[in-house]
């Protein structure tokens, strides 16, 4: 029996019971559209969050008060009071980090915001002037606050374009009081529409010199982060170096280990987050490939119900001389092309949803979230799913294989 009539035969019986085909490939399709699904969703998202950190420049440190989290569990150590001003005194001294160009203390929580009968509840960000060069964000109406009024705790704010709509309407913010924890804070700053970056919805923010949010808002004498910045790239790892020996010092800590705050440069935040992810893809797809194990044993279960309901048709074949490799070759043939077009289509299906996933992120959530197609898991669909068309197939193939003639002609 040539190739060409195998295949013939095989898609013959699959077509009498068309809607037992597509039951059966119902499995597959869902576990390879949730492996398509998982693969371009988390592609998406690691690339965002990375072009979120590239975003604020090669030459960013940043320095985080607690211990370096190793896990999900560990993220409430980095909300510690370790980062105090005498420790941004000493990274200032040329003699302790001498490639440092600039260092920037930030606090940052929620308050209300009222502004006559509106409230609203932003984030409040407490920073210097540099934040605006850092992030390359500045003001579309009015201006940023100075070194100046960081020194004398201004009450100054600078506001996100949504802050302005909720508080504001179509009023003109510039110049009006907006009262935060029972204080007036005047506007002189609205950014332009900007959304998400690093981490920072900057449409619903409100920053102000970082000395005004810690006595005014939060009451702390602390920090929640330091960002450091080397002349150059080539001195980011020594910089980074020399910001841990200068807190270690400061904090009197002479083992490593007992550190109570960590340093990260960009290409090490890159490392991070791409490992993160992809440990989480591989993870979920292994999840959802946990259904094209069930869509398998169906299928299995299925072949077998046919080679029973087909064993005349078994016995006609071999008394015209078909041998048991043909029977084996068409049955085997059958559970792959069923495997095969699920693949496909759950491929299909897995795509459009994908897509459609894409285009509510980046039109009606404001990221800048971009559609991917995985080609590895595509392949690794139709690879995966024929292999479970082999693997489950077998079995049912080599028993019709092992159909007497004689036998299989007088099964009722």
């Amino acid at each position: 029996m040539i190739l060409k009539h195998i295949f013939k035969t095989a898609v013959g019986g699959l077509s009498t019971h068309k809607s037992r085909s597509l039951l059966t490939i119902l499995g597959i399709v869902i576990g390879v559209a949730a492996i398509m699904i998982v693969m371009s969703l988390g592609k998406g998202a690691q690339d965002l969050i990375l072009s979120q950190i590239q975003s604020i420049g090669s030459k960013t440190i940043a320095i985080v008060p607690g211990r370096q989290p190793k896990g999900p569990a560990d993220i409430i150590s980095t909300f510690t009071d370790s980062l105090k001003e005498r420790d941004i005194v000493l990274l200032k001294r040329k003699e302790n980090v001498p490639y440092l160009a600039e260092i920037m203390p930030i606090v940052f929580g929620t308050e209300v915001a009222a502004y006559g009968n509106e409230t609203y509840r932003p984030t409040i960000i407490g920073v210097t002037p540099f934040f605006a060069e850092i992030y390359n964000i500045y003001p579309a109406e009015g201006e940023n606050f100075t070194d100046d009024d960081v020194k004398s705790y201004s009450q100054v704010a600078v506001i996100g374009s949504k802050v302005k709509t909720e508080l504001f309407g179509d009023e003109n913010a510039v110049g009006k009081k907006v009262k935060i924890k029972g204080r007036n804070f005047r506007v002189i700053g609205v950014l332009p529409e900007k959304g998400q970056l690093s981490f920072l919805n900057f449409n619903d923010i409100v920053i102000m010199p970082y000395t005004t949010a810690q006595s005014y808002v939060f009451g702390i004498k602390y920090f929640n982060r330091l960002v450091a910045q080397a002349d150059s790239e080539a001195n980011v790892p020594q910089t980074a170096a020399d910001i841990k020996a200068t807190l270690r010092n400061s904090h009197n800590i002479t083992d490593p280990s007992k550190d109570d705050f960590f340093v990260e440069t960009q290409a090490q935040a890159l490392e991070t987050v791409g490992n993160i992810t992809n440990v989480i893809k591989l993870f979920l797809a292994a999840v959802a490939a946990i259904s094209l194990i069930v869509g398998g044993i169906g299928i299995m279960n299925i072949m077998l119900v046919s080679v029973t309901e087909r064993t005349k048709e078994i016995g006609l074949r071999k008394a015209l001389g078909a041998t048991n490799k043909d029977i084996l070759s068409q049955f085997l043939l059958e559970a792959v092309i069923l495997t095969g077009l699920g693949g496909i289509i759950g491929i299909i299906f897995g795509t459009a949803i994908s897509f459609g996933a894409s285009f509510v992120l980046t039109k009606f959530l404001n990221l800048a979230w971009l559609f991917a197609f995985p080609l590895s898991a595509a392949f690794l669909g139709i690879g995966v799913s024929a292999a479970v068309g082999l693997l489950f197939g077998t079995y049912p193939a080599y028993r019709a294989s092992q159909f007497s003639p004689t036998e299989a002609l007088r099964y009722e």
